[in-house]
């Protein structure tokens, strides 16, 4: 008979020790000043203006965790990055998606101490809880953070993207519009591996600025284009592929079901709606990334939720969709797919 631990509950009730010191190190830009090279403790104190205190414990910690190396031991060993944070976390790298965890740090993980008032109350626990604007009306409004906000989120959704477009079977239609594309990457990752499509980034004005800078870099301008929509005054630009990458799990249920019938009404007959989500399984029992987004969604915005794939088959059959299915893109993410 198996014998009974604490293990685990300890491992996650704790959780938040290693997730803090992965933070703090991003924060600090510990990976991008170690950069391909390798200093003593007491060189990378001094690099990261560090108290005598946090050397060697804090930089040991990242050793126990896998995200540093260390040669040698004792006062004279070197710490230097792994291939893992050299990749993602140095800021030199072109792989970089470290600014996902700078926001991570800056916002989202104060707000989630505040997870059991937003079970008990249904509220967002953002920065309006204390009258301050939305994370979007912030964002938005303030053209230098847009940007950081969405590079960071494209370091995170490129994968989902790329996987998108090797597992998608583009080659029967000839249009695409991604709907809330942000900087555009999506548009210009299925562009570059489907030459034969016309790819369309629709967003608000301030994104899409940024967008059409990002596409005219990659050399892409005469395929990708970026165009300003408001998705909720204005019906949705007519294409074969409709994509919402990230986009319906920020809303309630009337405004989900809202966006499914606006991409209805804007495909032809055999076009497809494609939702890129960490899709929950259909018996909850699994995806646990994708339940914590759904917890994450209360914290931000109240009402909204994550979703399965079986709740987005019924929103869209609701609506005339004929069929959906769900196609795994990478880690904890799927691609949810209704053809019209």
């Amino acid at each position: 008979m198996e014998t009974l631990t604490p293990a685990r509950i300890m491992e996650v009730g704790m959780a938040f020790w290693p997730a803090k010191v992965l933070l703090s190190a991003v924060e600090l830009e510990l990976f991008s000043k170690l950069g391909d090279g390798a200093m003593t403790g007491a060189e990378l104190q001094k690099a990261l203006n560090l108290h005598q205190r946090a050397n060697p414990d804090f930089f040991d910690t990242l050793v126990a965790l896998k995200f540093l190396e260390r040669d040698g031991d004792g006062p004279d060993s070197r710490y230097r990055n792994t291939a893992e944070t050299a990749l993602f976390l140095d800021k030199k790298s072109t792989a970089f998606m470290g600014g996902f965890l700078e926001m991570a740090n800056a916002r989202i993980y104060p707000f989630w101490g505040d997870l059991t008032e937003a079970l008990q109350t249904g509220k967002s626990q953002n920065e309006t809880k204390h009258g301050g604007e939305g994370v979007f009306e912030e964002l938005y409004s303030k053209p230098e953070r847009l940007e950081q906000f969405m590079d960071a989120m494209a370091g995170i959704s490129a994968g989902n993207f790329m996987a998108l477009a090797e597992k998608f079977d583009f080659s029967r239609y000839r249009t695409l519009c991604d709907v809330g594309g942000a900087a555009g990457t999506l548009s210009m990752i299925v562009a570059g591996k489907h030459p034969h499509l016309k790819v369309t980034s629709a967003d608000l004005p301030p994104a899409t600025v940024i967008a059409a800078k990002k596409i005219e870099a990659a050399g892409l301008s005469d395929r990708v284009s970026a165009i300003n929509v408001d998705f909720f005054k204005d019906d949705l630009p007519k294409a074969d592929v409709i994509t919402m990458g990230m986009i319906l799990h920020d809303w309630n249920l009337e405004n989900k079901k809202m966006l499914v019938k606006k991409a209805y009404d804007a495909l032809p007959e055999g076009g497809a709606f494609i939702v890129i989500e960490a899709l929950i399984d259909d018996a909850r029992r699994e995806n646990a990334f994708g339940l914590m987004m759904s917890l994450n969604m209360l914290i931000e915005f109240g009402e909204a939720f994550d979703y399965s794939g079986a709740d987005f088959d019924g929103w869209c059959k609701e609506v005339g969709f004929k069929r959906t299915e769900v196609i795994h893109l990478a880690g904890p993410s799927s691609a949810g797919v209704a053809y019209k």
